[in-house]
């Protein structure tokens, strides 16, 4: 075999090889999209940052987060004052040991001195704080049942799996949104992102409920209202004035407010 013949051998075989493996590339299974693939550990959320005006409440339903939980978690207690900048951890899994107060000294145990007291100087500005919780009452009423928010039928239903944590009750524009149960507004406002003009009432230690999309509120925080007391009005959704979105939490986990609200 000559020198040029083996060269030319050498170079279909090269060839060769080179088309096969581009082939098989070809026939290889791509990789999945993008939003079919689980995030990485680094991008779950584990914290929030504090902004100006959010409330414990709040940010505890914007997570479905159980209030006392986060709070505890975050070794917070009533009426739950928290700092605009300040780092919450969203971790409730893991929750600090419940520390009982000391009890108060007696004057004859504190110690006289003519030293004044050192006052450390900070250099930088303080942080400003945001509005508390409102104080919730000594007792909520015990016994109460479930009532619909609104007249009308109900257009999308509760759905887990499609991420629909309540339902969509049909009315018309500027028809009286009331009460669902007795309870305390815990939230009155437009600070939650997705919601409009949102109204939270707490009903229990177990029990929430929301009122979303409203065209006018009536309502405070911190007010107490009855069942069937009106607390809104619909119509403040542009993409369709006529619709009110419920939601009922349990421990701070959206539920099916059918398995709540009495049959029509």
């Amino acid at each position: 075999m000559t020198y040029s013949s083996c060269k030319s051998n050498k170079l279909r075989f090269f060839l060769f090889c080179a088309g096969f493996s581009l082939i098989s590339a070809c026939q290889a299974p791509p990789p999945a999209p993008v939003d079919q693939r689980p995030p990485p550990p680094s991008q779950k959320i584990n914290f929030h940052v504090v902004s100006q005006d959010e409330t414990l409440f709040a940010i505890a339903w914007r997570y479905e987060k159980d209030l006392e939980k986060l709070a505890r978690a975050n070794r917070l207690s009533p009426p739950y004052t928290i700092h605009r900048g300040q780092r919450l951890t969203l971790d409730t899994n893991r929750l600090p040991p419940v520390v009982s107060a000391a009890p108060a000294k007696k004057q004859s145990d504190v110690a006289i001195t003519t030293t004044p007291p050192v006052v450390e100087k900070s250099s930088s500005s303080p942080i400003k704080v945001t509005k508390p919780a409102p104080r919730l009452p000594e007792a909520l009423p015990s016994v109460w049942r479930w009532q619909w928010p609104a007249e009308g039928r109900v257009i999308r239903y509760f759905n887990s799996t499609d991420l629909f944590k309540g339902v969509d009750i049909e009315g018309y524009s500027g028809q009286p949104v009331v009460a669902a149960a007795p309870g305390m507004v815990v939230y009155s406002g437009s600070g939650l992102r997705g919601y409009g003009e949102l109204i939270i009432v707490k009903h229990s230690e177990e029990f929430l409920s929301a009122y979303a999309h409203s065209r006018r509120i009536f309502v405070k925080e911190g007010q107490m209202v009855k069942g069937g007391e009106k607390i809104a009005e619909v119509g403040g959704d542009p993409a369709n004035n006529k619709r009110l979105y419920f939601e009922i939490r349990q421990k701070g986990k959206p539920v099916n407010p059918l398995k709540f609200l009495p049959g029509k």
